[in-house]
């Protein structure tokens, strides 16, 4: 009775949140709130921070994005929050990292919560401050009841929930998609109507409805580049500012693109969907260019670095190769606290404010977007609570030079307990107190090791983690105090905090599936009736 009560409820939140947002382009004349900037924030999905041409000469397949760079700011020491996909999503809407907020690893199909219901997120400050909002892509903090995204700030919202590379099943019971996706060059890629896979069985979302179940994944990023033009249209003809969130799919397995070139001039899987994902994020500039990109920022990064163990499906991590843990088997990207699970391309462009074609060095995190935006909003931050993010609108800006002195890295399935920090930044220096490797393209695993006194990387001439500091050497012992220092003061202030507890329990009954009769819910359109969230 409760599911269906909530089911309900979504389904009217959803039928309200859609009148709301196709009715506010009918408010042309409703003046705009005074210097209220726009917000876009775009988020790639399993890219390396290689993948991006204005970062890694060897990458060729991202024109728009180094366009610009060009024409903005690129940070070259830019982390997210955590090395895979909730928590980093977490922490980019709420400024505070999973051992605060709650979300330290992914959140299932069948899971009943998300990111939990007392921690406020980055729509719902703006949406106080006057914003319209929308979210348009991956959500993937909880889809059941009160945790899908017309409850958590969101005006609008048109994507899926959780990664297309979930919901595996199928008739006659072919495990749809196999989890992990086959690489191409794999006995199993052969036989693709047994073991590979172009479509799997999770819902498309628009508001509280599922509008198509299998998504097309063919046509998804041209629907989200539809969806999210005509967001930025009708709320700039509103004369509200707006705030949008587009989370995409790109560049996750499986990798589908629309229409890919005959012959031999198709690059292959991975680079054909970074090259779409380019063409996407440019359609974007330019729609919002349109609209007046003058009073735009637009912020570009990714949720965590690629992952290794897709093989040539997978992204670039750069120079950061993590060569220490290689050698011990597994790789250093993403599931891992290693720079290339963490260490993700980054862009701010705002045309008169942010300074044209300047690299900055500072070291910042995806959840200094959080209090930055805030701050830009001329809104506050929520009370009773601290932040792992902090407002970076002076480096922005070209004002300073200096982020954050330290950073602290969560594990995040490769090696310890999800959430924990047992790895940190301290200026130039990377200490670990826990060591491993997710599973690599090979079948590899790096063990899990304990680290007392840390394991230190000097990142200023070892940015390949490849040989730690010697411990009696003098440089080693004169860090080590800062750093133990650093990590004492981090736990007694999470001690101190008003820290949340994320619900992980599952329930098939949480599956969202637009005809339950059906093994795989498969439909299109069926979401015409509140019997479709059933």
């Amino acid at each position: 009775m409760e599911i269906l009560f909530l089911k309900t409820l979504l389904l009217l939140a959803g039928c309200l949140a859609g009148l709301f947002y196709y009715l506010s382009d009918l408010c042309v004349g409703e003046k705009r709130t005074a210097e209220k900037p726009n917000f876009i924030v775009i988020l790639a999905d399993d890219m390396g921070w290689g993948d991006l041409g204005a970062n890694w000469a060897e990458t060729k397949d991202t024109p728009n994005l180094d366009r610009m760079a060009s024409e903005g700011m690129r940070f070259v020491d830019f982390h997210s929050a955590a090395s895979t996909c909730s928590p980093s999503r977490a922490s980019l809407l709420t400024g505070r990292l999973g051992i605060r907020n709650g979300v330290t690893h992914n959140f299932a199909v069948t899971s009943v919560g998300g990111l939990p219901l007392n921690e406020t997120t980055l729509a719902e400050v703006l949406k106080d401050a006057g914003y319209i909002t929308g979210v348009i892509g991956k959500w993937h903090l909880g889809h059941s009841g009160l945790y899908h995204p017309n409850f958590r700030g969101f005006d609008y919202y048109f994507g899926i929930p959780y990664s297309h590379d979930m919901g595996c099943t199928d008739t006659p019971g072919y495990n749809l998609p196999p989890c992990p996706a086959c690489p191409r060059h794999s006995a199993a890629a052969s036989s693709p109507g047994r073991d590979c896979y172009t479509k799997v069985a999770l819902p498309l979302f628009e508001n509280g409805t599922i509008v198509q179940q299998p998504v097309n994944l063919t046509g998804l990023a041209a629907e989200y580049a539809e969806k999210a033009t005509q967001f930025i249209q009708r709320a700039s003809d509103s004369g509200r500012p707006f705030f949008l969130y587009l989370a995409l799919a790109h560049v996750h397995v499986p990798l589908v693109v629309a229409q890919p070139p005959s012959g031999s001039s198709f690059p292959g899987p991975y680079r054909a969907s970074l090259r779409e994902m380019d063409a996407l994020v440019g359609q974007i500039k330019d729609k919002a260019a349109s609209c007046g990109a003058e009073n735009t920022f637009l912020w570009f990064t990714g949720d965590n670095g690629p992952w290794a163990q897709k093989c040539e499906l997978a992204g670039s991590v750069g120079p950061f190769s993590g060569a220490w843990q290689r050698q011990r088997g597994g790789s250093a990207a993403k599931q891992t606290t290693w720079e290339g699970g963490h260490r993700i391309p980054a862009l701010a462009y705002w045309p008169g404010r942010i300074p044209a074609n300047v690299t900055s060095a500072a070291l910042l995190s995806a959840t200094d977007i959080f209090p930055t935006l805030v701050s830009l909003a001329k809104a506050s931050l929520p009370p009773h609570r601290r932040f792992d993010g902090s407002d970076v609108s002076e480096v922005l800006f070209g004002q300073s030079h200096q982020g954050h002195k330290t950073l602290f890295h969560p594990n995040s399935g490769a090696a310890g307990k999800d959430g924990e920090i047992k790895a940190l930044r301290l200026a130039q220096y990377k200490a670990f107190y826990t060591t491993g490797g997710a599973k690599a393209c090979d079948g590899s695993i790096g063990l899990e090791e304990h680290h007392q006194p840390p394991l230190v990387f000097n990142l200023a001439r070892d940015v390949q983690e490849q040989v730690p500091l010697d411990v009696r050497a003098g440089e080693y012992q004169a860090v080590l105090p800062a750093i133990t220092r650093a990590l004492a003061d981090f736990l007694q202030d999470i001690a101190t905090d008003n820290v949340s507890m994320a619900d992980y329990s599952q329930d098939p009954a949480a599956r969202p599936c637009c005809n339950p009769q059906l093994p795989v819910c498969r439909c299109q359109a069926c979401g015409s009736s509140p019997a479709a969230m059933d």
